[in-house]
């Protein structure tokens, strides 16, 4: 078993009972399940996805450490890529723009850590901090009550790994980068088909 192998395991476990950032603290507890399309995934143990029938699709997490990030130009392009990339998947889901009580959220997150010695990111949320390593690229994928925000899923995957430009000694490959957002956006699809029972 790899090291990669080991920290996802790690991953899966931790998320296994997930205490969520707000200002009540609360406990939701998860059931690690067996996906041979991602590398690890839970299911809260109430998660009912049969009330859902339509989609609120966030805006797309991107976190570099604050000293090796792209430019704010690359960073944009990143997010058209992967949001092309994700619509592209979504054509069979009624995708809508306000939260409601049977519009299930679903939010994409790219967590690169690989240049961090810590995992203090600007901007990221404590419980991603928490299964952030630094040394590590993660793609993460969060389906949620839109109403409540209650995490009803989680799967993450680090199998695709693009070069992102973070100095001026190397420059975005584009080519990987669109290779890496259309996997990880049909692995999102597949995740979300399973749990809508759309397959």
């Amino acid at each position: 078993m790899n090291l990669q192998s080991v920290a996802f395991r790690a991953f899966a476990l931790a998320l296994a009972v997930l205490t969520s950032a707000c200002t009540t603290t609360t406990t939701q507890s998860f059931n690690v399940t067996k996906n041979p399309r991602v590398e690890a995934s839970v299911i809260a143990v109430d998660a009912d996805f049969g009330r859902y029938d339509r989609i609120f699709a966030n805006d797309m997490g991107i976190f570099f450490p604050a000293d090796a990030a792209p430019s704010d130009t690359d960073q944009e392009r990143i997010r058209q890529i992967f949001r092309r990339a994700f619509l592209g998947e979504l054509v069979d889901y009624e995708i809508v723009r306000s939260k409601g009580p049977t519009a299930l959220e679903v939010q994409a997150t790219l967590i690169d850590l690989r240049q961090a010695t810590s995992p203090e990111v600007p901007g990221m949320r404590r419980e991603l901090r928490e299964i952030a390593r630094p040394g590590s690229i993660i793609f993460l994928m969060e389906l949620k009550d839109s109403k409540s925000g209650k995490i009803l899923g989680r799967a993450a995957d680090s199998a695709s790994a693009p070069t992102f430009s973070t100095s001026t000694e190397t420059i975005t490959d584009w080519g990987p980068v669109e290779d890496a957002a259309a996997r990880w956006a049909r692995l999102f699809r597949e995740f979300l088909d399973v749990n809508m029972n759309k397959q």
